[in-house]
């Protein structure tokens, strides 16, 4: 009696949208199929996805089922940056159950509440929803996942602390917030997730000082908390994260100086720290740092000279030390080498090797900014180099009218002058004796996007002068040159035109910035669409009496790391001005004020009219009968 045929069971895995499934079926030894398995869902976790599918407003998960992993439902991709992908492992239970693993929803405007529900999902490796327009607060609920590797929740609008709960999610490897509203201390729980590899907490609300237990993350390659609020010294435990690779302190309220164990972190690619409060201090030791590509400390009460081992540091790319308390002579490298290269605003001393090796102001170094560094130069060629760009011809009167990042445009019965140069990273750009502009910085985590040119991208209803913008990723300064001494009104014009006008993730930029004036902080924080009441509204903001003694009239736009970096696209930030309006508060070449010109004008009128009258009285004019008695002369009157 022959055998019954023996069952070999089979099992086909595929992948299909970004997410596994499996096929299970039992085939004889003449591959005839005897049964099809398809694995499914549980039935809870369906409900679960749909309750998320709710409360996000996601239009594309359904319908939701036991086989949804089995279909391409869960898989929606436009391009890298707007997808919805859902996944699934199928091996639970002899490849009978499914359990879902992964969620990324980016870049689809979703514009619910984030759900306690993520919580309920036991499997989960990844939260990611990047790019929305999400409100409430992170759910402590999340600290029920006992697998969540990455919490990516970039531009939304978040708000509330981070839940000490999520330090219980020892599994975490990346918890990326930036570029929402959480505001309150961190909270020291979050020294646990010793696994964490990224820590991104930038443009938030965040207070208080870095937690002491901050130091038990010795797996760190990337700590972000620029454009922050957080306060205090710069922690000394900074020097246990030795696997660190890019740490960024931008624009908060610490203080220095740089601690001297940052010399530890020898595997750092990207060091960026700005505006620090507090004493000077020398260059930090950054000897050991032989990966360094991006060096930024800008702002930070740096005294002495730059140390010569910078010049070996053969990855370094970009070199912003502006803004600081830098002695000595510029180095031979900075000058010649193809890094981006901003030593503006600093002390340097002037050399004769420098007279040459600078540029000039008629054609600077490309990618070089050495504008207002050196304390005094005699080469009257030379004059931007110089502290406070002195004038090097005569006085002149005259009222200032740009187009910045425009073209020459009548605006309010003046015509304004065309700006409309792309300068690019670091750049100068000037009219001989009358204005001029300084740029610094560049947009490093979007190498695509460098212009200093801003457009109306999404059609907003704008005119004349605010239709374009100029922008800087860093500092922006204008200069109106060779003006007499005086009193001055400035007029600067402002419009929002990079962000959005709807509910979307590209309506919740925040571009912030400070505004100085002849070296006058005038606003800190100031937001162009806050003031104005939105975007794609023009608004003037006027700063009278402003006095020129020497010569120049600095204007001074200034990102401190504050506001969004990823809105709509990363790399959008930093100061943002469309036009600018500069005239005199007096009327002639002399600097005088109108009242003191009106005077002087008052005074002569009636002296010239006692003098008529004095000649009248003595019959001069005709109000006596001349007699020539003895052959007496008449008087004759000159005016010169």
């Amino acid at each position: 009696m022959a055998s019954p045929p023996s069952l070999l069971s089979k099992t086909f895995s595929v992948l299909v949208s970004g997410f596994v499934v499996l096929n299970c079926f039992a085939v004889d030894k003449f591959g005839s199929h005897a049964q099809v398995i398809t694995p499914l869902l549980p039935v809870d976790e369906v409900q679960i996805l749909q309750n998320i599918s709710n409360k996000l407003n996601i239009s594309n998960w359904a319908p939701i089922n036991q086989t949804s992993c089995n279909s391409t439902q869960w898989k929606h991709t436009i391009d890298s940056k707007t997808q919805s992908i859902v996944t699934c492992n199928c091996t639970f239970e002899n490849d009978s159950v499914c359990h879902v693993t992964n969620i990324s929803v980016k870049g689809f405007n979703l514009n619910g509440v984030l759900p306690d529900e993520l919580g309920d999902l036991p499997h989960l490796l990844e939260i990611d929803l990047t790019r929305n327009y999400i409100n409430g607060t992170i759910p402590p609920r999340l600290a029920q996942l006992p697998n969540l590797k990455i919490l990516s929740l970039i531009v939304n609008r978040l708000t509330g602390p981070i839940p000490p709960e999520i330090g219980n999610i020892t599994t975490l490897e990346e918890l990326v917030l930036d570029d929402n509203l959480l505001g309150g201390p961190l909270p020291p729980d979050l020294g646990k997730l010793t696994s964490l590899r990224r820590l991104v907490l930038s443009s938030n609300n965040f207070t208080g000082t870095i937690p002491e237990t901050l130091g038990n993350l010795k797996n760190l390659t990337e700590f972000m908390i620029d454009g922050s609020e957080l306060s205090g010294k710069i922690p000394e435990f900074i020097g246990n994260w030795r696997n660190i690779v890019k740490l960024d302190l931008q624009g908060t309220s610490m203080e220095g100086p740089i601690p001297s164990n940052i010399s530890l972190l020898t595997s750092l690619k990207s060091l960026r720290i700005s505006d620090l409060n507090g004493s000077s201090s020398p260059f930090p030791n950054l000897q050991a740092m032989k990966s360094l590509e991006n060096l930024i400390l800008r702002n930070c009460l740096i005294t002495a000279s730059i140390p010569d081992y910078i010049a070996n540091m053969t990855s370094l790319n970009f070199l912003f030390l502006n803004n600081n308390l830098l002695t000595g002579e510029v180095p031979k490298w900075a000058l010649n080498n193809r890094q981006k290269v901003d030593l503006s605003y600093n002390n340097f001393t002037w050399s004769a090797l420098e007279g040459s090796a600078l540029g000039s102001c008629q054609q600077p170094k490309q990618d070089k900014n050495f504008v207002s560094s050196h304390l005094s130069n005699n080469n009257t060629d030379d004059w931007c180099f110089t502290k406070g760009l002195p004038c090097t011809q005569n006085l002149e009167y005259r009222s200032l009218f740009i187009n910045c990042g425009g073209g020459s445009a009548p605006f309010n019965g003046d015509t304004y002058e065309r700006d409309s140069n792309d300068g690019g990273r670091v750049s100068f750009s000037f009219l001989p004796g009358k204005w001029g502009y300084s740029s610094t910085g560049t947009y490093m985590e979007n190498t695509s996007v460098q212009t200093s040119i801003a457009k109306n991208d999404f059609n907003l209803g704008v005119t004349g002068v605010y239709e374009t913008a100029r922008l800087a990723p860093q500092s922006l300064k204008y200069y109106a040159l060779c003006l007499p001494k005086g009193k001055y009104k400035v007029q600067l014009h402002f419009a929002e035109i990079m962000y959005s006008n709807d509910q979307t993730f590209s309506s919740l930029g925040r571009r912030i910035f400070d505004i100085s004036i002849q070296g006058i902080t005038l606003w800190k924080n100031f937001n162009i669409m806050e003031r104005a009441g939105g975007v794609g509204i023009g608004i003037i903001e006027v700063f009278d009496n402003i006095i020129v003694n020497d010569g120049t009239l600095e204007i001074h736009l200034y990102w401190a790391g504050k506001g969004t970096t990823f809105v709509p696209y990363r790399g959008v930030h930093g100061p943002l001005i469309s036009a600018i309006t500069v005239t005199p508060k007096f009327k002639n070449g002399s600097g005088l004020s109108v009242g003191a010109v009106i005077g002087i004008v008052a005074a002569s009128c009636v002296l010239a009219a006692l003098f008529l009258l004095l000649l009248r009285s003595k019959g001069y004019l005709g109000g006596k009968e001349l007699v020539d008695k003895g052959g007496t002369e008449g008087i004759s009157i000159s005016l010169v």
